[in-house]
């Protein structure tokens, strides 16, 4: 798996990477060699936080941890992935078919410049990204596993685009556009 470390206010020593990309290593069996990680340490005052990214063919699992100490943060971070890998594992062999992932074919949808107005929004990141077509359950499932508040893809039961979002209670919401209506 290859690691990119990146450290906020404080320049990362060679034996925490070592030990980093030790810890990280035993996921590879679980990943095929085009997995990659992202290492990001910060440090404010007397807490440090680690957060680790993991990216492997569309899929995003990320776990973040603040603690007093660089080292107890990266464990804790290491655990919470793991718990994360057994506990979606089942759900994501049910899901995904053998097939699935050889029949997906990415989108690459182009945002027209000219809907952003530069003197009325000020838009300070842009970001594309393939749309996989997902059931409902499944978007929910990457949500969680990326730590987002809401998650976009496109539906395979009526190939439109949906998001799904975490309500403040708790529960989760849907968003579908409404095909048939005229505005």
């Amino acid at each position: 798996m290859k690691t990119t470390f990146t450290g906020r206010k404080v320049a990362l020593r060679d034996n925490f990477k070592n030990l980093a990309e030790k810890k990280l290593s035993r996921f590879d069996k679980l990943f095929d060699g085009n997995a990659s990680a992202t290492v990001i340490v910060t440090i404010e005052k007397n807490r440090q936080t680690v957060e680790v990214t993991i990216y492997h063919n569309g899929a995003i699992y990320r776990a973040e941890s603040t603690t007093e100490e660089m080292n107890e943060a990266l464990d804790k971070v290491i655990e919470a992935l793991a718990k994360q890998f057994r506990k979606h594992k089942t759900k994501l062999a049910k899901r995904l078919r053998k097939d699935s992932l050889e029949n997906y074919l990415p989108e690459k949808e182009n945002l027209d410049e000219s809907i952003f107005e530069e003197d009325q929004y000020n838009i300070v990141r842009i970001k594309n990204f393939p749309v996989k077509p997902l059931d409902v359950e499944e978007a929910i499932l990457q949500m969680n596993m990326t730590g987002h508040q809401f998650y976009m893809f496109k539906n395979v039961e009526n190939n439109q685009i949906n998001v799904v979002y975490r309500r403040k209670k708790g529960d989760y919401g849907l968003l579908t556009t409404d095909m048939n209506r005229d505005n």
